[in-house]
């Protein structure tokens, strides 16, 4: 296979990868969920600079131990994320937020549309980098977390500020960035004994 071929084949998958990735965002626009609304906008404006994870870390530092070192680490996550989401992510790729007037998505659902790029999410990288954090620190949080974590993402695609591909690479930053913090966490545990 030459360069050119598999450039073009390249360029054929993304091409391909953007096309679902707009249809699923339509699919979610046009399908009505006047219940739902109100809610996917409320928990979306409150995930607003991770306002839900940090007072959950505030009650877990609370309590020492195991719940303050799950506070450090999901902090130290969302910080992580949150630098490498706005920071890096959104500045390299450039992706234009979505078009929810053309894909007429409810005026009910709406919250401000942020004037940053849309890729990737930073709202799912910082929810699922604390999740991953805390759970690692504290299994028995570990699915109330990543349940709240992949309903602020899907409340992301929801409100029509994100392509679920925004989300999904957020989801993946998150990951990413709860190792890094956990690592953190780890060494800085060790070097205090």
């Amino acid at each position: 296979m030459t360069d050119d071929t598999t450039t073009g084949t390249l360029r054929d998958v993304l091409h391909d990868i953007r096309a679902v990735d707009g249809a699923v965002y339509g699919a979610v626009a046009a399908t009505p969920t006047p219940t739902l609304d109100t809610a996917f906008r409320r928990l979306s404006a409150a995930a607003d600079h991770s306002k839900i994870s940090f007072t959950v870390a505030a009650a877990l530092a609370l309590v020492p131990g195991r719940p303050r070192r799950a506070a450090l680490a999901g902090v130290g996550a969302i910080a992580v994320a949150s630098a490498s989401a706005n920071l890096l992510g959104k500045r390299l790729v450039h992706r234009r937020r979505p078009d929810r007037e053309a894909a007429r998505v409810v005026v009910g659902r709406h919250v401000p549309m942020p004037a940053s790029a849309s890729f990737p999410s930073g709202h799912t990288a910082s929810a699922v980098a604390f999740a991953t954090a805390v759970g690692s620190v504290l299994p028995h949080a570990t699915l109330p977390l990543a349940a709240l974590a992949w309903t602020v993402g899907y409340s992301r695609v929801h409100t029509g500020v994100h392509y679920p591909g925004d989300v999904a690479a957020g989801a993946l930053l998150g990951v990413a960035s709860a190792g890094v913090s956990l690592a953190a966490v780890s060494w800085l545990t060790a070097r205090g004994k």
